[in-house]
């Protein structure tokens, strides 16, 4: 019994690591999308204040970011997803009481990324749209 109880112990302990760097990698992932498409935005200045000074909207521009941001991440979850696949085929003995192909656990995974890379990628998108066109065609 006391054999049994610390193998649940170290069990347990190495699922608790697994979730912790889990955590820390969509941490990780939600700071360089947001990296990434603030850079994009900002090398991209020149152009949105033109788009601006022509008289488009806001809204128009903030789709425009947002559009491009998801297409990457669509692209990066359908990847993700199938290595996922493969990866839960190779630590099938590791997944206690859950399927490989567990589809809720996939879908919340989608959802809970997309929330990530919703917020990641709107603040730039916001930043985007309130560039003066006058400062924007001025900047080098």
């Amino acid at each position: 019994m006391i054999g049994g109880s610390n193998s649940m112990r170290r069990s347990r302990g190495a699922s608790d690591f697994a979730a912790a760097l889990g955590v820390l990698a969509l941490t990780l992932a939600g700071i360089g999308i947001y990296g990434v498409i603030s850079y994009s935005v900002a090398r991209r200045t020149r152009e949105i204040g033109i788009r601006m000074a022509l008289g488009s909207p806001h809204a128009n521009v903030v789709r425009l970011i947002l559009r491009q941001g998801f297409r990457l991440v669509a692209i990066g979850t359908g990847v993700g997803l199938a290595l996922g696949a493969a990866a839960s085929q190779l630590l099938r003995s590791l997944l206690f009481g859950m399927s490989p192909f567990d589809p809720v656990a996939y879908a919340s995974i989608c959802v809970f990324l997309g929330a990530v890379t919703l917020t990641a990628i709107y603040v730039p998108a916001r930043r985007a749209a309130r560039v003066d066109p006058m400062v924007a065609l001025r900047h080098d």
